[in-house]
């Protein structure tokens, strides 16, 4: 739809046919989507429904959604939001558009085969719940809800919860059925390069062919001289490609209507390939085993290719030749491990380009930070302006000594009460603990008080003694001599910004280090958090003194 059929709504009198064929159950014809499509077709002509004459590329063809995709699995992470309400996403996305399009209106309603074609988890059946509530015409073509009562409420539980059960059920088969064949020595999942993927878990031959290639790949690599580029290189030139693989559907192909078959790829041989042949167990006899403590156990499906000793020797090698770069001087980067995502909280790392330093951030799918990548002379254009902002005004540091003097009175009465309290409160527990040493024998021997019971009370009263002097101590401090305090501290930040501006790589970051306890970045928008010291200085002085 273009933007002015969107605004016109011409098929809000109209419904679509959604269907889709679940990954947990191929086989079953029944939930075939040719099935569902010409069951949906004759539901709308025995109910007088209109379908949408309207064909969308990667949407619909004649009103008909035709989606292959699981309705089982879905994303676990969400988002909380500032107004109170949390996102996530729906894996499904023919299904994310029809939502969408149902709830702004575009089209009336909606046609599903049955409850668990529209969905098989609970966030997706809320979601069709609330379309409901809100008024979209959402039919069944095998049942009827009626959502106004609670006996069609308890229906629709039902046949969502058996719906998800399903599928957890189809799940926990496959699970137990390969822990089974685990625990049997057979090989539930893909054979390396070297061995022949017959489709017979029992049964993975080693390949006449590439098998005797991985075998010289070990024997070159433990004579010495060859290294894991070289043997990639020779690899490729002996024809030794990877198992043929699927490749993943792209998301044109998740949106297309068409059955498509995707051919297996044989991809070639790299440096990180090789590296993973010679380190990995498949080809001493052993397969992949997550129930035992080592994560490998004996294999029944497969003859080793690789002698244990051999296969030992290379470990060492690899362990040998397995060394980590170290720069003989250490690049200063003032930002490292400060600067992160205002969004998904991904930090921001340090990189040069064309010798210029950029810090990238890897952030989330979800996250919609525009700013992935940004230049370090203009992180620091911004931290410094932050900086000479925390400073006062001259315009501020007169309100300041204005709001000082015109409330200081009242101030030093507030406080001159608080002391008043504080010598109550010492005098009263300073009789108490004469009393305690006047009256100690008689108190002891008419067992008001044990021995350890007498102590015990002494220690809670100097105590609480020590405590209120402590109060008495910080509250001494004179109102006007902490505003003192806290202009004197913004002047120093003037310098500071000044020294910043000039100050070496590691210098600046002593700097961010003292002021600033954290920096975000959301788009071209700076935020910042001080530390205790400064945090003062994050707002106008005035407004906090006023309350």
């Amino acid at each position: 739809m273009n933007k002015k059929q969107q605004d016109e709504k011409p098929y809000k009198d109209y419904y679509l046919i959604y269907s889709r064929k679940s990954t947990d159950d191929t086989e079953n014809q029944k939930n075939s989507l040719a099935y569902q499509v010409s069951e949906g077709i004759k539901f709308a002509k025995r109910e007088h429904l209109k379908i949408a004459p309207l064909d969308i590329i990667g949407f619909c063809t004649a009103g008909m959604i035709k989606e292959r995709h699981t309705g089982f699995k879905e994303d676990d992470t969400f988002n909380l939001n500032d107004d109170g309400t949390f996102s996530y996403k729906i894996e499904r996305p023919k299904f994310f558009r029809l939502v969408k399009d149902l709830k702004n209106g575009y089209f009336k309603g909606a046609i599903f085969l049955c409850w668990d074609r529209a969905s098989r988890n609970k966030n997706d059946d809320s979601i069709l719940r609330k379309l409901i509530k809100q008024g979209v015409d959402i039919r069944f073509v095998q049942t009827q809800y009626d959502s106004k009562s609670s006996a069609g409420e308890l229906h629709m539980d039902v046949d969502g919860m058996f719906a998800q059960h399903y599928s957890r059920v189809i799940s926990e088969k496959v699970c137990n059925q390969n822990k089974k064949l685990r625990e049997e020595g057979i090989c539930t999942y893909r054979a390396p390069v070297g061995y022949i993927n017959t489709g017979d878990s029992k049964n993975k031959p080693i390949d006449p062919e590439k098998g005797p290639m991985v075998k010289e790949l070990f024997k070159k690599y433990l004579d010495g001289t060859w290294s894991l580029a070289e043997l990639a290189i020779w690899a490729n030139k002996q024809g030794l490609t990877a198992s043929p693989a699927k490749r993943r559907r792209t998301p044109e192909e998740m949106l297309s209507d068409e059955e498509l078959v995707l051919e297996k790829i044989s991809r070639p041989v790299t440096f990180n390939g090789v590296a993973r042949i010679l380190s990995n167990r498949f080809y001493l006899g052993e397969m992949r085993n997550k129930d035992n403590p080592n994560g490998w156990s004996k294999s029944n499906s497969h003859e080793a290719l690789i002698s244990e000793e051999d296969f030992d020797k290379v470990q060492e090698i690899l362990k040998k030749k397995k060394v980590s770069i170290h720069y003989i001087e250490k690049i200063n980067y003032p930002y490292r491990g400060m600067l992160r995502c205002d969004i998904c909280d991904r930090v921001y790392t340090p990189y040069t380009k064309k010798g210029i330093d950029y810090y990238g951030a890897r952030c989330t799918k979800e996250c919609a930070n525009t700013r992935r990548s940004i230049n370090a002379k203009q992180i620091e254009d911004k931290v410094g302006e932050v900086i000479s902002n925390l400073s006062f005004t001259d315009n501020e540091l007169k309100e300041i000594d204005a709001l000082v003097k015109n409330d200081l009175k009242g101030l030093e009465e507030k406080r001159q009460k608080e002391l008043n309290q504080i010598e109550r409160r010492k005098r009263k527990i300073r009789e108490d603990l004469a009393y305690l040493r006047e009256n100690k024998l008689p108190l002891l021997r008419s067992a008001v008080y044990t021995p350890e019971g007498f102590l015990t009370e002494e220690t809670k009263l100097n105590d609480e003694l020590q405590n209120i002097c402590k109060e008495e101590n910080a509250s001494d401090v004179a109102i006007h001599e902490v505003v003192k305090d806290i202009v004197f501290l913004s002047e120093l930040l003037k310098d500071a910004y000044l020294y910043y501006s000039f100050a070496k790589p590691e210098e600046k970051k002593l700097i961010i280090q003292k002021i600033f306890s954290e920096l975000t970045l959301s788009g071209d928008t700076l935020k910042y958090k001080c530390i205790n010291g400064f945090k003062m200085l994050e707002r106008p002085i005035f407004t906090q003194c006023g309350r």
